[in-house]
Parts: structure tokens; sequence; C-alpha cells
């Protein structure tokens, strides 16, 4: 069971590109003995910050949904 909060559980789907996060930058592979930080650290690449365009915060719970209209995938 994942001590991760699920607003910060980056396996769901429909995660919107611009949403990153630091364990996208680490180029090795998972160690299972290692548990996930879970440190809410995400930013928008859009405005390069924790807030997305639409003024809220960029992280995957609001990250994840085509209704926000800042979502890449949501239609415009």
């Amino acid at each position: 069971m994942s001590n991760v909060p699920e607003r910060f559980n980056t396996d769901r789907a429909g995660l919107c590109s611009a949403l990153h996060w630091k364990s996208q930058y680490i180029w090795s592979a998972p160690d299972p003995t290692v548990p996930r930080s879970g440190d809410g650290l995400f930013w928008c690449a859009m405005t390069q910050t924790c807030i997305g365009p639409d003024g809220q915060l960029a992280e995957p719970g609001n990250c994840c949904s085509g209704e926000r209209g800042c979502h890449c995938g949501a239609s415009k």
C-alpha cells in the first residue's frame, strides 16, 4: 500500500502532458526497496510554477481532467 496521498498519485489516467515532477528526470530503474517520496513538488510547463494558467494548483489531482481549460487534452 502506498503512503502517497491520492492527490499526488502520478499513476492516474489522463494527466496533462504539461504537468511535471522531479522523478520524471531521474534516469534510473525504480528501486522497490526505496519508498516513493510523495513530496508533492509539481509544476506546470506552461507557467513554470506550481500554479497553472487557470490559477489553480498544478498537481495530479487537479491536472487529470480535460474539464480543466488549460489541460493539454481539453477541447478548446
